[in-house]
């Protein structure tokens, strides 16, 4: 067969791969309509990955990750059909948490870029946006405290979590003798100490709502200052990339979690629960909180503890464990912790993929 008739037979393929994509949509509007009369939240986190897993095993000789990739786009054609509000993130364009929106819902689906972790909330609090995707955790650095906060305060609910690798850039007209003052978001800052200790030991570091904020400001002003942040921000703007990698941790990664109204109801396979705890004042409390899960074989995943903000000296317990909030072996460990503690919090029941 000659390198011709290969290409037109490749050329048959995707026009029948569109004819079936465009049949797949047809079904998913319906599918849509469907959610809408029974009052569905049209994001399924817990179907998705239960579809992504079957594709994945269907098609073992295919790479997983191509695959994931393939059909997270495809489902955010789906899912950009059905949405009628946007999903909030942490902008502007360019940011970390933006990636993190891609890597849960695709590039289909219409988005609304805010200035601050707070702002998304409220937007999905007062039904501005549907989802908002917000930063909780980073594995160099720690917790995003303000997430935290804000989730012990609200009643959203997490209902999906993304892992995303994070690179940091320095980025700025330069060269790097003339730098005074680096920009970024602090977590941002603080994830790249010793590479600016060492580099740039004289600037001083400016503190900004986004990794992605600090690359519009030095855009409109880069005259002795630079910014830690996403190659993506910074060629998306046209604003030189200095230097590559500059975390102090290889490994660095960043956990997101997608916050709604309602909670996903149980049904996925690998299911992660997070709670936030108040202890009482005795002797023994966390002890006794903790072995509300290990008397019932319950591997605790995440423990972090962060002043409560209500009493001083007094503190909050965020703590991740396998399994939905639902099932009869959470809710006997969580009958328990009611007698030990003065608050027990429902946060959110997830996949536990990463996406």
């Amino acid at each position: 067969m000659s390198l011709d008739e290969h290409r037109k037979n490749v050329d048959r393929i995707d026009r029948e791969i569109l004819r079936l994509l465009g049949e797949r949509l047809q079904v998913a509007r319906a599918i849509g309509e469907a959610k809408l009369k029974a009052g569905s939240p049209v994001y399924a986190p817990q179907r998705e990955e239960q579809l992504l897993r079957s594709l994945v095993e269907a098609a073992p000789t295919l790479p997983a990750s191509g695959i994931r990739s393939i059909y997270r786009e495809i489902i955010s054609l789906s899912i950009g059909a059905q949405m009628v509000k946007p999903v909030a993130y942490l902008g502007p364009e360019g940011s970390f948490t933006q990636q993190a929106l891609i890597r849960a819902f695709g590039s289909s689906v219409p988005t609304l870029p805010l200035r601050t972790i707070g702002d998304i909330f409220a937007a999905v609090e007062s039904g501005e946006a549907s989802y908002g995707v917000v930063p909780v955790e980073n594995s160099t650095e720690g917790v995003v405290s303000h997430s935290l906060d804000l989730l012990a305060e609200s009643e959203l609910k997490v209902v999906a979590q993304i892992t995303l690798s994070v690179e940091q850039c320095l980025v700025g007209a330069g060269p790097l003798n003339e730098i005074k003052r680096v920009l970024s978001k602090d977590i941002a800052l603080a994830q790249c100490r010793g590479w600016l200790s060492r580099h740039l030991p004289n600037a001083a570091l400016v503190e900004t709502e986004s990794t992605a904020a600090a690359v519009e400001q030095i855009s409109r002003d880069p005259k002795g200052t630079a910014a830690v942040a996403s190659a993506a921000a910074a060629e998306s703007r046209g604003v030189p990339i200095l230097t590559r990698g500059i975390q102090d941790r290889r490994d660095n990664a960043t956990r997101f979690f997608v916050i709604a109204l309602a909670a996903n109801p149980p049904g996925a396979k690998d299911e992660v629960t997070s709670v936030v705890l108040t202890l009482k004042h005795e002797p023994g409390s966390l002890q006794g909180a903790l072995s509300s899960f290990s008397d019932r074989g319950i591997n605790l995943i995440r423990i972090e503890s962060r002043p409560s903000r209500k009493r001083a000296w007094e503190y909050q317990f965020f703590i991740d464990f396998p399994g939905h909030w639902e099932t009869p072996a959470v809710q006997e460990a969580v009958a328990a912790l009611k007698g030990r503690c003065e608050v027990v919090k429902w946060l959110g029941s997830y996949p536990q993929s990463a996406g």
